[in-house]
């Protein structure tokens, strides 16, 4: 056997300035990932410094008791978390706020009763599905103004995005700390807060939409003498409302963990009860409302991804062979 038969194939001239140009990128890539990496780490270290720095050196010296707030959080037994759940009484009351869960029972009648905990997190989904409908209902008006394909005039277009751009530059917990300056604590900050900022991200994702959609409907419902409101109605609405459902139903989810977090500053819901029993250190109370969270979260997470495969379609989840 001949040696330059074991040495592979010979190449030809344009194969070997196709492998000479794939191994000058590999390379390029190869030095591009080390710069980077080292640029991250120096990064990682000036924070590090910094934090160091700014807690009179500190910082390093605490690390090893990142965890210690754990042992806080550790209820006297497994069934004091059951009992601050459904608000039943604890056999170690002492007349303190730590075990004081029959107190917080919503009645309905003498003798039924919503649990603390369920009634705030109902309250704090309320706030989301409202919210998200505002929002919904925001962005579907705006979208088309803001399409290039359905708006030509750039003086219309322009502001409508911009207006948009405003409404979701301001995240939800800043925008609630103005409406409570007005509104006072309660839901309503919450609502507006959420509502806002999900008309400004729900505009931008659905005007991408219809940017994208086909435009023959349109033509030809333009070619009949259709106003532009027919077009929008008959041409391009169905084409766009299953990417519409899920894109709510995808921002349903986000906003009932935002209503969480703005309930923690006033908004109404779980939010304010958890920050509550975390600075007070009530171990079964903290527990309680992060498993109820958790399987809230969850159960939404199915059920929107449940009802999105009913609007948009099961053949829409596979890949087409």
């Amino acid at each position: 056997m001949n040696s330059s038969n074991m040495s592979g194939p010979v190449l030809s001239q344009s194969g070997q300035f196709v492998e000479q140009h794939w191994r000058e990128l590999n390379g390029r890539r190869r030095t591009y990932t080390v710069l980077g990496s080292l640029a991250l780490l120096l990064a990682l270290s000036g924070s590090l410094w910094y934090a160091n720095d700014a807690n009179s050196g500190k910082f390093f010296d605490r690390l090893p008791h990142l965890f210690d707030f754990l042992q806080v959080f550790v209820p006297r037994d497994g069934m004091e978390i059951f009992r601050a759940m459904f608000d039943l009484p604890s056999p170690y009351d002492d007349g303190s706020l730590k075990y004081d869960y029959p107190d917080g029972r919503h009645y309905l009648t003498d003798g039924f009763y919503i649990p603390e905990y369920f009634y705030r997190m109902l309250e704090t989904v309320n706030i989301a599905i409202f919210s998200t409908i505002i929002g919904a209902l925001g962005g579907f008006c705006l979208c088309f103004l803001a399409a290039r394909n359905m708006t030509p005039s750039r003086w219309l277009r322009w502001p409508v995005r911009r207006f948009m751009e405003v409404l979701r530059a301001f995240p939800e917990v800043v925008i609630a700390g103005f409406i409570l300056a007005i509104f006072s604590i309660g839901p309503i900050p919450g609502i507006v807060a959420i509502s806002v900022h999900t008309i400004g991200a729900l505009g931008k994702l659905f005007f991408e939409v219809v940017e994208n959609a086909d435009m023959k409907p349109d033509e030809g419902l333009r070619a009949v003498g259709g106003n532009w409101l027919e077009r929008l109605w008959f041409g391009m609405v169905p084409q766009v409302m299953p990417n519409f459902s899920s894109y709510i139903l995808l921002r349903l989810e986000i906003n009932v963990r935002a209503s969480t977090i703005i309930g923690a500053v006033g908004g109404g819901g779980i939010g304010e009860a958890l920050r509550l029993s975390i600075s007070r250190g009530d171990a079964a109370k903290t527990i309680a409302m992060i498993i109820l969270l958790l399987l809230t979260v969850i159960a939404v997470d199915q059920f929107s991804a449940w009802l999105r495969k009913k609007l948009v379609g099961e053949q829409s989840f596979h890949m087409s062979a």
